[in-house]
């Protein structure tokens, strides 16, 4: 065995105890990764301790401060000609895998960070498993989110392990904390940093007894007791999510059902991941990956270090976008000339924290960082300054003009305007450079993207300095140009409203928001109407309106006239009980009306898109897809509006337009940015280093 740890991609060593450490160190990554070529240097130093009788065991670790294994390289996973290929490269791993797990002596995963998809199932063949028990520290199988599931032994490890509550990590791709790792039985110690190392040498000492539960693994994965619990999981699946769009989760169940945790369900495992990789749905999230990758990298580092966050506002969104900043760990003063308003926020935020945080201490941590600030003392001290009133012209540019006399020269002046262009703003400004948009979606908490809005004197420093502050707190960074609507809305606010001309023409509004998600749509357009507002809809709609000519139902108003809001009053398209729950309209869906529904909705959506792309909104098709999937939820599997526009067809989605526009009138007619688009190929795809997967707030397949 090489004692001097001249590997490539490892550090090793040897101590006085006999005791190989070996520390993960992928060449040239800011992250550790693993691809064949690693693979192939860790099965030889596998089969170099091997061979050395005189080892008293092994510890895997990292050298990265970064993460343990955030997974296998997600480049690895294009390509691929075949099946066969697929599967030649996945029993590779396997069986490296299966080496580490019969090594005569005790092995020990000393986990610190990161430890996702290929990097867990690694960490799941060593005997022992430490992990360090603070909040970068995430285990788990994340495969269902890239349209595969596990394939180098984590479906057969993982429930021989810890039995059928493995089903809940492997279906859903949720990742766990070192403690909560500990509770379900995956680690064996949730211990500080301090102890890591000194744990994991008593353990191949034996110093220390690792106790374990057997008889509830063992039991649930009997072959009767798999099929009943594969019934009732399968059952539970299907109300989340479809098996036609995501067939990942319901084959890793088919796995665990047939195979078990038998030597057989190895092969196939490997067998079913090499099928799901050739599909078009895994293909599509491999894509959606490398699009969350490249908004990622905009939010590059620059010498901006922002530490104060004024929000003025404490409505919904303020209030949240207030708590989100102190919770990313930032001093927030909230500003608001209703102390009431600022009083309602801060419960709320507390409600957040409690939930979020759970341990006492970081909840007073946060509430302690978040300060109300009737008077807008804060607004001289802050970095950063986000405007989040009511949707008012001359409200804004009164309250604009105010900051800029009491900001620092420095600090950014940003507005969580969703749809006013900022050059109408600035135009009270005496530096109309420094005005950028923020655009924070509604939850906060949940919602990923935030549009970064650039007006036409901003200053490109400001909008890099927006950006850098946008991915300071975990979000996805989306610069947009400042028109009307910007992207999202303006590409959403058609697709809502044709909606309501279908309601008008008598198509219930159940079985339009069912032909919207049996297109993959997370949510209908006419329940989505009814949770954003009916009256935010109508004002949004009405300044598009302005700008473009676009039609607005006038039902829609008078609906807003007698007080139907949508959900916060209880009573817009939909009637909703005191908890805010909607109550069926009764109708029954009607699947031979979907193509002719979701027509009517998502060509509406793709023909403003287009007009968006064209206009030059985003800067190029790429983003405009990111944002609609990380902003709106656009169906994943299709890769977003224009990638399905391309999948479907130029011609075909233009002749179907000119159907509609025979039928419904003007506002179907296609866009000539469709003509320029018939002409271009999709770019090739352009792979960017691996980065650390974040922790999303509420993972969805």
């Amino acid at each position: 065995m090489n004692e001097q740890g001249n590997y490539k991609h490892f550090q090793l060593k040897l101590d006085d105890d006999s005791i190989v450490w070996l520390d993960f160190d992928k060449q040239g990554a800011t992250a550790n990764t693993l691809d064949a070529s690693i693979l192939l240097e860790f099965e030889e130093i596998i089969d170099a301790i091997a061979s050395d009788h005189g080892c008293a065991g092994l510890v895997i670790g990292s050298a990265k401060s970064s993460g343990f294994i955030a997974g296998a390289d997600i480049n690895s996973f294009t390509g691929f000609e075949n099946t066969e290929e697929a599967f030649s490269l996945i029993r590779r791993g396997q069986l490296v895998l299966d080496k580490l797990d019969h090594l005569a002596i005790p092995t020990v995963a000393l986990i610190n960070g990161f430890c996702l998809g290929g990097g867990f199932e690694l960490a799941l063949a060593c005997d022992y498993r430490i992990a360090i028990d603070h909040k970068k520290t995430r285990l788990g199988l994340p495969e269902v989110m890239l349209g595969i599931h596990p394939g180098w032994g984590g479906m057969v490890r993982l429930p021989k392990l810890i039995g059928a509550p493995a089903l809940s990590l492997i279906l859903t791709g949720r990742t766990l904390s070192a403690s909560a790792a500990k509770k379900f039985g995956i680690v064996d110690f949730a211990l500080p940093l301090r102890h890591g190392k000194v744990a994991a040498r008593d353990i191949i000492l034996k110093k220390v007894n690792v106790k374990r539960r057997k008889a509830a693994p063992f039991i649930t994965n009997l072959p009767g007791i798999r099929f009943v619990i594969a019934a009732v999981a399968r059952r539970q699946l299907a109300k989340k999510v479809s098996k036609e769009h995501y067939p990942a989760p319901y084959e890793a169940l088919r796995c665990w059902q047939v195979n078990g945790v038998s030597d057989k369900a190895y092969v196939a495992e490997a067998s079913s991941v090499a099928r799901l990789i050739m599909t078009d749905t895994s293909q599509q999230l491999i894509r959606d990956f490398f699009l969350k990758e490249r908004l990622k990298s905009l939010a590059k580092s620059v010498d901006f270090k922002p530490l104060h966050v004024h929000v003025v506002g404490a409505g919904a969104m303020g209030g949240d976008i207030a708590a989100w900043c102190a919770y990313k760990g930032f001093t927030v003063t909230l500003q608001d000339c209703s102390p009431k308003f600022i009083s309602k926020a801060i419960a709320r935020a507390n409600k957040f924290a409690t939930k979020k945080l759970r341990k006492p201490r970081l909840v007073q941590e946060m509430m302690d960082r978040l300060m109300p600030d009737e008077e807008g003392r804060g607004i001289g001290k802050a970095d950063v300054i986000i405007e989040a009133i009511f949707e008012d012209l001359s409200a804004k540019r009164a309250l604009f003009q105010s900051l800029e006399e009491k900001a620092k020269p420095e600090a950014i002046l940003a507005s969580n305007t969703s749809s006013i262009p900022l050059d109408k703003i600035a135009v009270i400004l005496k530096h109309p450079e420094r005005l950028v948009g923020i655009h924070f979606f509604n939850p906060v908490a949940k919602m990923l993207l935030v549009e970064v809005v650039c007006g036409e004197k901003t200053l490109e420093e400001v909008v890099v300095n927006a950006t850098a502050f946008v991915g300071k707190l975990d979000r996805l960074p989306l610069p947009v140009k400042s028109h009307p609507g910007f992207l999202i809305n303006r590409i959403l606010m058609p697709y809502l409203i044709e909606s309501v001309f279908l309601l008008e023409d008598g198509v219930p509004a159940s079985v339009i928001d069912a032909a919207a998600r049996d297109f993959g749509m997370p949510l209908g357009p006419v329940e989505l109407a009814d949770t954003v507002g009916l009256d935010i809809c109508f004002s949004v709609a009405g300044i598009l309106s302005e700008e473009f000519g676009s039609a607005v139902p006038k039902s829609l108003e008078k609906m807003i006239e007698s007080g139907f809001l949508g959900r916060k009053s209880g009573r817009g398209f939909y009637k909703y009980n005191q908890q805010g729950k909607l109550i069926s309209d009764g109708a029954r869906k009607d699947p031979a009306r979907y193509r002719e529904i979701t027509d009517r909705l998502i060509l509406a959506l793709l023909n403003e898109a287009v007009a968006c792309l064209s206009e030059g909104i985003v800067e190029d098709d790429d983003l405009l897809d990111a944002g609609m999937i990380f902003g709106t939820g656009f169906a994943p599997f299709r890769g977003g509006p224009i990638q399905y526009a391309y999948d479907r067809g130029i011609s075909d989605v233009t002749g179907a337009l000119m159907q509609l526009q025979n039928q419904f009138g003007a506002r179907f007619e296609p866009h000539s940015g469709w003509t320029q688009l018939q002409a271009e190929q999709p770019d090739e795809q352009v792979l960017v280093e691996e980065r650390l997967p974040e922790e999303p707030e509420d993972q969805t397949i």
